[in-house]
């Protein structure tokens, strides 16, 4: 079969429009309009196939919707006269290619009720029926709702279970089927470090922010492996307003699982999707989906009805050796099954909310800058509030969130993201890129996996580090604690004595720090990047007789380097091609790439989420258009978002 299937441009929509027409009856057909719409989208993607005779020819076309862990066919099409050829085979082996390879879970789409014929050739290709659609098309015209798991943790990948725990002879029982290591080898054990056919299981002693515990999630994550927990469910964990959010859908059976408890509060503690209190089967799996972590107890409360009062994270130390065998058991019966559950997305839900904080020292934004993203907003039908850390209980009255003041995964600016992504609003920064970017060991170990040139690094564990690793080492150097923002928490050594003196320090704060080798130049390249897109390009300069771009030692008014904006096509392409590919890992956001050039070569420092967009700065180039460009993201992500939910799909 001489045929090749790509990614359609704005030159195929005249044919698109012609196949619509062809082959689906009126009521469901998509207009011009929407067809030229998911040619453009980031978040859909229409493919053409066709024939290779001499010349090429177009024969069909399929449009796919692609959310976080699913992927929806929404149309699929071939030229009537070539129908029943295998070309419609052809586009679903794509698919299912294009699902493994992305990782997606599941393949969804919807039939018209009355084409039995189609739903019978979905059915031989492994689709089952899930529920119907009444009046899905137009009054009258229902459809099914079909759906095909894909293979993406089956057996057939061969993924290993690894239980990372700190003093594995304390792990007594032996008959489980995961293999039980210290977190000095999965921290430091190339098979652990260059392989994605791992399913982590972290049960470390502690989940603190950077503690081993947290590291472990992290790394894992960085690696590309599968996690329990991942570091959004321990911070999730702490976060009220999150976990009541998640557990809203389960309010009923919470509620009917505790009907008969006598008193006002009630503990149920969950090892592996499991419990030993009798009756609470159901509703510790309902609990394990939502909150997706190994060993955790959930405090109820009753006020008028049950609710959650708190959830907290169990480590071994923490169990009684009655409550440790129950743990075995249920350990045992979790891991001789062969597929796991996965924890539940919560579903997506047109004001624009900016997060600002009015006295911050250094905001990404000055009050200009910020006046310009609300004046273009409103030019464009969209209501803007700014909003503060007080306003927290506001998140669910807007339809997006754009954070305007200095990230941290460990204060409430990741709350509000985390919170604002489980109301269903449209976010920038997301919870996740605030994950990855908060943190450099994250980022030093996705770039080293994905061969992207950063500063030689190296990686101190506290209990680990021994004073000889300096010594073969070329000094200066410089150290970081892991979320370091701004400079600070950044130092520069010129010994052992130096290095020794911030070592300390540092350890104090972290379990792991950053040690990089030392790369002056007289200015860092950042690329701002959004969609996956360049946005703008500026020179940071180093601050006058300093070796960061900031220097708090001095005045305010110095603190600061020059800066210098330039046009993305006076980028050099080196620098242009790394920046995308660095932020690219850490997702479609917004993204600063800061990057040095030396010698010719390129190295990426560091992706940063919510990079400065300044007045009289980052705009002079591009001036309001880069304010309209952001603006126009966020309505874009906005219209998707609520295309799912006029379709009542929710992204597995």
């Amino acid at each position: 079969m001489n045929v090749t299937i790509r990614k359609s441009t704005i030159e195929d929509l005249d044919f698109l429009v012609k196949l619509e027409k062809l082959c689906f009856a009126a009521f469901q057909q998509n207009s011009r309009k929407n067809i030229r719409h998911s040619i453009l989208s980031e978040f859909q993607e229409v493919l053409i196939v066709e024939t290779r005779n001499g010349k090429k020819d177009p024969i069909g076309s399929i449009t796919l919707f692609k959310y976080q862990r699913s992927i929806r066919i929404y149309s699929i099409a071939i030229l009537p006269e070539l129908q029943g050829k295998g070309y419609g085979d052809l586009l679903l082996k794509h698919v299912f290619e294009l699902a493994n390879r992305n990782q997606y879970e599941k393949i969804l789409l919807e039939a018209s009720s009355k084409n039995k014929k189609l739903i019978a050739w979905y059915k031989a290709r492994g689709f089952s029926i899930v529920s119907g659609r009444t009046d899905y098309y137009s009054e009258g015209e229902d459809a099914v709702k079909m759906e095909c798991t894909t293979n993406v943790y089956s057996p057939s990948n061969k993924t290993t279970n690894v239980i990372v725990i700190n003093q594995p002879y304390k792990w007594s029982f032996m008959e489980v089927e995961a293999k039980i290591i210290t977190v000095k080898e999965y921290i430091s054990n190339p098979v652990y470090q260059n392989s994605t056919e791992f399913r982590i299981f972290n049960l470390c002693s502690s989940y603190k922010y950077q503690s081993y515990g947290y590291y472990v999630s992290l790394l894992a994550s960085a690696r590309g492996q599968r996690v329990i927990p991942s570091t959004a469910t321990i911070r999730d964990f702490r976060l009220l307003n999150v976990v009541h959010s998640a557990a809203f859908d389960i309010e009923e059976e919470i509620n009917r699982a505790l009907n008969k408890e006598k008193t006002n509060s009630f503990s149920l503690k969950v090892f592996f999707g499991q419990t030993s209190t009798r009756g609470f089967k159901s509703l510790a799996m309902k609990l394990y989906q939502l909150f997706e972590a190994p060993l955790f107890r959930v405090e109820f409360i009753r006020h008028d009805k049950w609710l959650i009062k708190d959830i907290n994270v169990l480590t071994l130390p923490k169990l009684s050796e009655k409550e440790l065998n129950h743990m075995y058991e249920f350990a045992q019966k979790y891991f001789s099954k062969k597929r796991f559950t996965k924890p539940k997305l919560t579903n997506f839900k047109y004001d624009i909310a900016i997060l600002v904080k009015p006295d911050e020292e250094t905001p990404p934004s000055s009050p200009v800058a910020l006046q310009k993203f609300k004046s273009i907003a409103n030019r464009k039908g969209m209501y803007v509030e700014f909003i503060t850390k007080k306003d927290i209980d506001k998140i669910n009255e807007f339809d997006a969130l754009f954070i305007r003041e200095t990230t941290n995964v460990n204060d409430y600016t990741y709350e509000f993201s985390r919170i604002a992504y489980a109301e269903g609003l449209v976010v920038i920064d997301d919870p996740w890129s605030i994950l990855k970017c908060s943190n450099k060991i994250y980022q030093n170990e996705i770039f080293r996996k994905h061969k992207i040139p950063t500063p030689q690094t190296t990686v101190f564990t506290k209990n680990l580090f021994n004073r000889k690793q300096l010594e073969t080492m070329s000094f200066p150097l410089v150290l970081k604690q892991p979320d370091s923002a701004f400079s600070l928490g950044v130092f520069k050594v010129e010994n052992e004595e130096d290095a020794m003196n911030a070592l300390d320090k540092l350890f104090k704060r972290s379990d792991m720090v950053v040690c990089q080798e030392f790369l002056y130049s007289d200015f860092d390249w950042r690329i701002g990047i959004l969609d996956n897109k360049p946005l703008y390009a500026c020179k940071y300069y180093m601050s006058e007789n300093h070796w960061q771009i900031y220097n708090w030692k001095v005045m305010e008014k110095d603190q600061a380097g020059d800066a210098e904006t330039l046009n993305i096509s006076e980028v050099p392409d080196i620098v242009l091609k790394t920046a995308l590919k660095a932020a690219a890992l850490i997702g479609d956001g917004l993204y600063g790439v800061d990057l040095k050039m030396i010698d010719g070569k390129v190295y990426v420092v560091e992706v940063n989420d919510n990079p400065n967009i300044d007045d009289g700065i980052e705009d002079l180039v591009l001036g309001d258009k880069l304010y309209e460009t952001v603006i126009d993201s966020l309505i874009n992500r906005i219209e998707i978002a609520k295309n799912v939910q006029k379709i009542e799909l929710t992204p597995e």
